[in-house]
């Protein structure tokens, strides 16, 4: 039987590069939206919320505004509505947010793929491997610490209508666009040691990604080893962004699993590594990507009808906020 060109990695593959150009295009929008808000356009364009993805930071303290208040951020809603969608996606499909839809995951894989075709690829010892992953899991401890715990409320709401935070948006897009030398340094060391070591930033430093793992544990959907098929030939393993130990385990719910399904494609043993979900059982594989996709723009929609999507503040108000700015 010839071997199917509907696969799991040419899935995932399709839908990252679909949403990294999207933000490509969403960025190009907010680029004209910034030369009419800094009065260097007179034509007038809507500022796509999507940018807003972009500002985890101004996400979560704009979750802690709405969990102790009910107010939904006025600022950045799109942001938060990303946010909890990611946190959604999580819960029911594994780290989908990683794996699928966001853009550093796409060029991380781009990386790996060059990595590997170089030779260049290698594999850590466990014992430094989980020592690495403990520092995203450090950031985000102390990002929770001191915006969960160490914030009081009138700092959040203080923070959230600040210059700086009605105008990260702004900020995030100059940075790059007008890179620091030190910014292309560090830019360029992670994309080095990312053909060495697959996926260096998403395993090792993105706090975001360690929150949305620490969600996924509770997600009904898994992989599922059957240990009386498998050869432990380890190909799984070789294949895992996540460099999970899969042959340790029987359904592998490991906080790092991204729901890419590389290992189900790569098992050289039919059935023996296979998606299912608590409760159904198994799935069919593209559940999972689409399942995620579809997550985010249920969220949207919502949002956009629910007006928890754009700002409704005036044009006169917008160009004001962005005249600090500039």
């Amino acid at each position: 039987m010839a071997p199917s060109l509907f696969t799991p990695s040419r899935f995932r593959l399709l839908i990252q590069a679909g949403f990294t150009l999207f933000c490509l295009f969403a960025g190009y929008r907010f680029y004209h939206f910034l030369l009419w808000a800094t009065g260097k356009s007179e034509t007038m364009i809507t500022k796509p919320g999507a940018v807003e993805g972009f500002l985890p930071i101004s996400a979560l303290l704009g979750l802690k505004q709405f969990l102790l208040t009910g107010v939904y951020d006025p600022i950045h809603p799109a942001g938060l509505t990303i946010f909890l969608a990611a946190l959604a996606m999580a819960l029911l499909f594994r780290k989908g947010f990683c794996g699928y839809v966001c853009p550093v995951g796409f060029i991380s894989s781009l990386l790996q793929k060059v990595g590997r075709a170089l030779a260049l690829n290698k594999t850590l010892p466990r014992n430094v491997e989980y020592g690495l992953r403990s520092i995203k899991y450090i950031l985000l401890g102390f990002f929770l610490y001191f915006i969960g715990i160490r914030m009081s409320l009138p700092a959040v709401r203080s923070f959230l209508t600040s210059p700086y935070n009605l105008t990260a948006d702004a900020r995030m897009l100059d940075f790059f666009l007008h890179p620091s030398i030190l910014s292309l340094l560090i830019l360029t060391a992670l994309a080095i040691a990312s053909l060495v070591i697959p996926y260096a930033w998403c395993r090792f430093l993105c706090p975001y990604g360690g929150l949305l793992g620490l969600f996924s544990l509770l997600s009904p959907v898994a992989v599922h080893r059957e240990e009386s098929t498998c050869t432990n030939c380890g190909t799984c393993e070789k294949v895992c962004p996540g460099s999970i130990s899969i042959q340790q385990s029987g359904r592998i719910n490991s906080p790092e699993c991204v729901g890419c399904l590389q290992c189900v494609q790569a098992c050289p043993v039919q059935n023996t590594l296979l998606p299912k979900c608590s409760g159904i059982g198994r799935i069919p594989w593209p559940v999972v990507g689409a399942g995620a996709v579809a997550v985010l723009l249920i969220f949207y929609a919502v949002a956009a009808m629910t007006g928890h999507w754009s700002p409704t503040f005036p044009p006169d108000m917008v160009k004001r906020f962005y005249a600090m700015f500039s």
